[in-house]
């Protein structure tokens, strides 16, 4: 499992990457305080300009979906309830199949249109849920990825308790009230972002060599010796191994015809 970020526009990149969302450990992310999740629709969760579920994401769609609630998992696609979708009959289809709420946008990923539209969901909900509890999980770099770290923020970072005490005595002591704003330390806070750089079936080959070889590049210059990536929380715990089938091999013709004889 790697680790993996995309520099662009000034935005540091996926907190993750994996294969496809079985891979994803969604009880363990609910014990770690995630309320909600956004996924990409087209392989991602779907065979691309396919409405209905890849089989293989039945059991881990279902766990998803019974760990944060129905309505807490949100499915934003660029054709599915977007403006080429006419009559939203694309995401009445998606909705009814995956049986999940699918967002209606006029504003493509990852415009800043569309993420007050996902907020806009999210904040309607019975139990709001910020940006921060959020998953944000997709296939694509220049959409997905980049769209979800466009909603992440920078914010004071939170001092234990002792250690802002220890400050204001010292302060106090000195006389002088030491509050700048240069000795704040800020944190990035958002939603989880995860790549699935697994498809199920191939499209857009040029455009996913493009975003394969940024990705390449910015690794070579962000991420340290040690593969550490400056900003990006370990995410390792949320992840588990995909079991890998074991292809059953074909039983040679001589053999299939020795093994009938045996049996007559």
């Amino acid at each position: 499992m790697r680790q993996a970020i995309i520099l662009g526009l000034g935005l540091q990149l996926s907190d993750d990457a994996e294969k496809d969302i079985r891979q994803l450990d969604f009880p363990e992310l609910y014990r770690a305080g995630y309320r909600g999740a956004v996924f990409d629709k087209d392989n991602c969760l779907t065979l691309p300009h396919q409405d209905t579920l890849v089989p293989e994401l039945k059991e881990a769609w279902e766990e998803c979906k019974q760990t944060f609630g129905r309505d807490n998992v949100l499915i934003v696609s660029n054709s599915a309830g977007s403006r080429l979708d006419g009559g939203e009959i694309e995401a009445e289809s998606v909705s009814y199949h995956l049986n999940a709420p699918v967002l209606r946008h006029l504003a493509y990923k990852p415009s800043y249109s569309c993420i007050a539209a996902i907020r806009a969901y999210f904040s309607s909900l019975p139990t709001p849920v910020p940006d921060e509890q959020l998953i944000v999980v997709g296939d694509r770099l220049l959409t997905d990825v980049i769209m979800a770290n466009r909603m992440a923020r920078q914010r004071p970072a939170q001092r234990p308790p002792h250690a802002s005490k220890e400050r204001d005595t010292l302060a106090s002591e000195q006389g002088v009230r030491q509050a700048g704003v240069s000795e704040t330390v800020m944190q990035r806070v958002g939603p989880l972002t995860v790549w699935t750089d697994g498809v199920w079936e191939r499209d857009s080959p040029i455009f996913r060599v493009v975003e394969r070889r940024m990705l390449k590049a910015v690794e070579r210059w962000w991420v340290s010796g040690d593969g550490i990536v400056p900003g990006v929380q370990n995410v390792q715990r949320f992840m588990r191994n995909i079991p890998q089938e074991v292809p059953l091999k074909e039983e040679a013709l001589w053999l299939r015809a020795w093994n009938s004889f045996r049996r007559s």
